[in-house]
């Protein structure tokens, strides 16, 4: 479970929080870090200090120009933040975010990404509209202010306890455990839509609503952000995706017919 788990950071800034976040992922067993247009070097003097010994993180850190690219293969991506500032969002704790990693972490091709943002400004309100959820770590209401590396801690922990749950459940060599949980399998077809077929299924209906005059961008209303909250909130499988997909393509397919001809 932990293997399917990634570590996105969005525009750090300073190289020793980058060796800090590295080495919070290495105490708790997580491996997969993704860099977002980073603001720094990643590899220096402080950041492999501040990895203390999981500086090999660093050397494979997989770089990204945006966090389309970072997340296109994963199945849910959740992103760090204490509130949604335009339109409210999904959001969970860090321990209902954990209680759902097994199920999702379940299906062989499933990769969850953890996304945090910028220390001086954390996420922007596209990039977190790019999440299906959002994360917020319940701080002291009057010393709310996180280092980078400190909220990634958290949430390493709390997808480390997560797993810990799951082996203790598994059967073992020797005999099964006191209580074994029921698992549910994902047939093929039931496998949920990646991030990258959401992103083009909502370029592709954004196209369609302009075409058919429902959507004008020049007075967007927020209509893309709410329909991004619908789809993501929906959990669409590839199969529907598909399906919707089709449908997009009848629909521009019937415009072009009724379009008057020279």
């Amino acid at each position: 479970m932990l293997e399917r788990v990634r570590i996105v950071l969005i525009g750090t800034s300073h190289p020793g929080n980058i060796g800090g976040v590295a080495r919070a992922m290495h105490n708790m067993g997580l491996a997969d870090l993704a860099l977002v247009a980073p603001r720094c070097d990643i590899i220096t003097q402080d950041s492999i200090s501040r990895a203390s010994g999981a500086d090999h993180l660093l050397h494979s850190a997989q770089l990204f120009a945006s966090i389309e690219d970072a997340v296109a293969d994963c199945t849910l991506a959740v992103g760090a933040s204490a509130r949604s500032r335009t339109l409210p969002w999904p959001m969970l704790s860090p321990r209902e975010l954990a209680d759902r990693l097994p199920a999702e972490c379940q299906p062989a091709d499933s990769r969850v990404a953890l996304v945090f943002g910028r220390e001086d400004s954390g996420l922007t309100n596209a990039e977190l509209q790019r999440c299906h959820a959002h994360v917020h770590i319940p701080t002291n209401a009057d010393f709310s202010s996180l280092n980078l590396a400190a909220a990634v801690q958290v949430l390493a922990y709390e997808c480390r306890m997560a797993w810990l749950s799951q082996a203790s459940h598994e059967p073992s060599a020797s005999g099964p455990a006191a209580t074994v949980q029921p698992v549910t399998v994902s047939q093929a077809d039931d496998d949920l839509a990646s991030h990258a077929a959401l992103e083009n299924y909502f370029e592709h209906l954004e196209r369609v609503l302009i075409t058919i005059g429902f959507h004008d961008p020049e007075k967007p209303r927020q209509l893309m952000a709410r329909l991004r909250r619908l789809y993501l909130r929906a959990r669409p499988e590839q199969m529907e995706m598909n399906i919707l997909r089709g449908i997009l393509s009848a629909t521009e397919k019937a415009t072009q017919r009724k379009q008057p001809r020279d």
